[in-house]
């Protein structure tokens, strides 16, 4: 990431239509000099950068970047949260590679944006030929952008390129006053689970606090990694972001942090974290020393939603995944990806799958809307 400047990058950045802190130069630096996404772990990154010449677009300072994207060429498919091991087990039964591939990426953040910077429509479209003629001198198997915007997906269409959805699921700020205007527009049933489940914590002893950008200090930071940590060994797993990682969030990118701790008897047992940027909070990670019923809830929905409420955030963006959010006000939403295979046999193939996965998918949207929480107005 050093080989471009973190001021051209971010510049162009924000010039997309779908800029999030994510895309940032100092959350990708971090990922790339913190190791949490190297060589090692499976994140090797291909920086590839378009310029502007001097016979290039006119105005145009010659030399000025016009567009970027942050490939990574992957021996594997962990970390994405879109699912393509199928299809690497597809090419392995025919006797093809399926490894190595490209993603263009957020490594383990499953949050949509703008992924293929470019300061506009002719220099997208370079871009993503761009990618392709890379892909095709070094023999990988596939170009991946995960979870990009809605204008890049028109682009990756218009390239032929092939789209996939997927679901996840979001809360609206729709100007609620505070925590309970906002469970006025619940439906009965919804909204005597939520009141349940708060009343269960706070019966439990529990109590929460939230700390903002530079009110998180080490020892927070610290205790937050342990949490964190613990959750990822409970299932078996390492974790994939290391304390180093966050220790770079906290000097670079301090101010798009909320933490949120939970205490019981005196001790911290629990917290969640969440980005924050442009009235826009997303969440990421939480972990839990104790358990307690419901607390989950507490600390990734009803703490995170409240704060919003309060300080006007206009979308909590809950993460991959998670049909349970649903009951908690987070509406389902489409995500995307774009992918290209370069053995045309294949290509035909996936597209035949994407079409008919497309179909479930839509229908799947449909009948959790018509399940929507809310009540209709």
């Amino acid at each position: 990431m050093h080989d471009v400047s973190a001021k051209d990058w971010d510049s162009l950045l924000g010039q997309q239509t779908e800029p999030t802190p994510f895309m940032s130069h100092a959350y990708l630096s971090a990922m790339e000099d913190s190791g949490s996404a190297s060589v090692k772990s499976g994140w090797k990154l291909r920086l590839l950068t378009l310029r502007h010449s001097g016979l290039g677009i006119a105005g145009a300072e010659s030399g000025r970047l016009a567009g970027a994207a942050a490939l990574y060429i992957k021996p594997h498919s962990y970390g994405e949260y879109v699912f393509d091991w199928a299809w690497a087990d597809a090419y392995q039964r025919h006797g093809l590679n399926y490894y190595p591939k490209a993603v263009a990426a957020v490594p383990f953040t499953p949050v949509p944006g703008s992924r293929l910077l470019a300061d506009s429509p002719a220099s997208q479209s370079a871009l993503l030929s761009a990618m392709v003629e890379l892909a095709q001198q070094e023999d990988w198997s596939s170009l991946h952008v995960l979870f990009l915007s809605n204008e890049e997906v028109k682009a990756t269409e218009a390239a032929g390129w092939l789209s996939r959805h997927t679901v996840q699921f979001h809360w609206h700020n729709d100007s609620y006053s505070d925590f309970e205007h906002f469970l006025s527009a619940m439906n009965q049933e919804k909204r005597k689970k939520i009141k349940q489940e708060k009343r269960k914590v706070s019966e439990a002893g529990v109590t929460f606090k939230a700390l903002e950008g530079a009110q998180i200090q080490s020892t927070d930071w610290d205790f937050f990694y342990k949490c964190y940590s613990q959750t990822y060994f409970e299932h078996g797993n390492a974790p994939y972001l290391s304390r180093d990682f966050f220790q770079r969030m906290q000097d670079h990118m301090a101010e798009n942090w909320v933490l949120f701790i939970a205490e019981k008897d005196g001790q911290r047992i629990a917290c969640s974290l969440i980005g924050l940027a442009n009235q826009v909070a997303y969440g990421r990670y939480w972990g839990a020393l104790e358990r307690v019923d419901c607390l989950h809830f507490e600390a990734c929905y009803y703490q995170p939603i409240e704060w919003c409420i309060r300080k006007g955030v206009v979308r909590f963006e809950g993460g991959a995944q998670g049909e349970h959010k649903m009951a908690r006000a987070l509406l389902p939403v489409k995500a995307n990806s774009a992918h290209w295979l370069a053995h045309p046999g294949f290509a035909d193939a996936v597209e035949k799958y994407l079409e008919k996965e497309g179909h479930g998918v839509a229908a799947y949207l449909e009948n959790l809307e018509a399940r929507s929480p809310l009540k209709v107005k």
